[in-house]
């Protein structure tokens, strides 16, 4: 769902699809949704023991960084070139979301460590529903975005930061669970 809200704020601001940008987000999202899990798996319980403390940290971070750059932008009436600098699908931003949005996956590794025989289809499920999803998401903001004037900069930016507090939010809510 986190790739889903990203590619509606993303998307928001084009009045027609950016097919290429709508594409590459998908993908990218899919495989490191698909892929942070095959990663926790792989390294186990070494690698998420050194991280797991603080991932929920990484990720807000990076989220409220780029959201609040969104909203700096909208704020000072920064307006680039959709179709010249194929924004806001550049490589960098869309890495850095794609992280973003997954870092909390690496736990879901360790789901599979009992059950390696699902790792395969889990991981697949995964990763495919992260990219159906956000295709989806991305079309539904072109679509918005042609039919209503919004500031979608302003809008998408909060929308990140709030992905970032709610995956603090969960990440420490499942912590105290377990006190």
């Amino acid at each position: 769902m986190d790739c889903f809200a990203v590619s509606v704020a993303k998307a928001g601001a084009n009045a027609k699809p950016l097919w290429g940008g709508i594409f590459f987000m998908a993908v990218m999202f899919g495989l490191f949704q698909g892929g942070m899990p095959l990663i926790g798996y792989c390294v186990g319980y070494e690698f998420i023991d050194a991280i797991k403390d603080y991932d929920h940290w990484i990720a807000m971070i990076i989220l409220t960084l780029i959201g609040g750059k969104m909203i700096l932008d909208d704020l000072r009436g920064k307006e680039e070139d959709v179709e010249e600098s194929k924004s806001p699908y550049r490589v960098a931003t869309v890495l850095l979301l794609s992280v973003a949005t997954s870092i909390d996956a690496l736990a879901t590794g360790l789901v599979f460590l009992g059950y390696p025989e699902s790792l395969v289809k889990g991981v697949t499920i995964i990763g495919l529903g992260s990219f159906i999803f956000s295709i989806i998401g991305s079309l539904l903001g072109t679509y918005l975005g042609s039919k209503f004037k919004f500031r979608y900069g302003l809008f998408g930016g909060i929308i990140l930061i709030a992905i970032g507090i709610k995956i603090v939010v969960e990440d420490l809510g499942q912590s105290a669970m377990f006190f």
